[in-house]
């Protein structure tokens, strides 16, 4: 091999370090949210720089919903901390939670949760279409008739909360979900119907990426 060839792969390593490095770099969108203004990731506490390290090495990229709650600290760290409970200390799967994330953001027309948890019910499901179809009508999705019945009673508590009865949770439970089950679908659509409502009311934007993971 020549001196021009040893120099040539080097060029291509030092590239894809480069880019390696750039995806794994936290980097706070300007345009992540339209109304409130995003802050420099410098400025932010250590403890939120730390999370948004981890998130944006474990994704690749940075999620616009961390740059925009990123502008008030304190509910930074109550929103992300609920949120890992949600998903961490749950009786329900995974493929579960993003399914009633998607029906509720659908109903309430999110754009920035359809497409982020769009792309999170395609990964977890292994289905890429399943998503679209709960975002444009959840009652026509391919899905058997306990998610159905978890999803109705999802929607009914994000789009009618005072028609919410006792028979509503003898269905769940007809369906086969435990005790804590039924709480972790009430808790998880309330908790994304304020994530719907903060992210329209800011105008976060779905990062680019969001619309493309899952698809294949």
């Amino acid at each position: 091999m020549s001196d021009q060839d040893d120099t040539a792969g080097t060029d291509s390593d030092t590239a894809d370090d480069t880019t390696a490095e750039s995806s794994t770099t936290p980097s706070l969108a300007d345009d992540a949210m339209a109304n409130f203004p995003v802050p420099d990731f410098e400025n932010l506490p250590e403890d939120l720089q730390e999370r948004i390290t981890e998130e944006t090495e474990r994704a690749g990229f940075t999620p616009n919903v961390f740059s925009a709650f990123a502008y008030k600290p304190s509910h930074f760290r109550a929103f992300f901390q609920y949120h890992d409970a949600l998903v961490e200390d749950t009786a329900l799967e995974r493929e579960e939670i993003e399914m009633i994330v998607v029906a509720v953001s659908g109903v309430n027309h999110c754009y920035y949760c359809n497409v982020a948890h769009g792309a999170l019910v395609r990964i977890y499901a292994q289905d890429p279409k399943l998503a679209d179809q709960l975002v444009a009508n959840y009652r026509t999705a391919d899905i058997n008739e306990t998610h159905r019945t978890m999803l109705d009673v999802a929607v009914t508590l994000t789009e009618r909360p005072m028609e919410v009865e006792q028979s509503d949770l003898d269905r769940l439970r007809e369906a086969g979900f435990s005790e804590e089950a039924l709480w972790d679908i009430a808790a998880v659509t309330a908790f994304y119907n304020l994530s719907n409502r903060m992210a329209m009311f800011a105008e976060m934007r779905p990062n680019d990426e969001f619309h493309t993971l899952g698809r294949n």
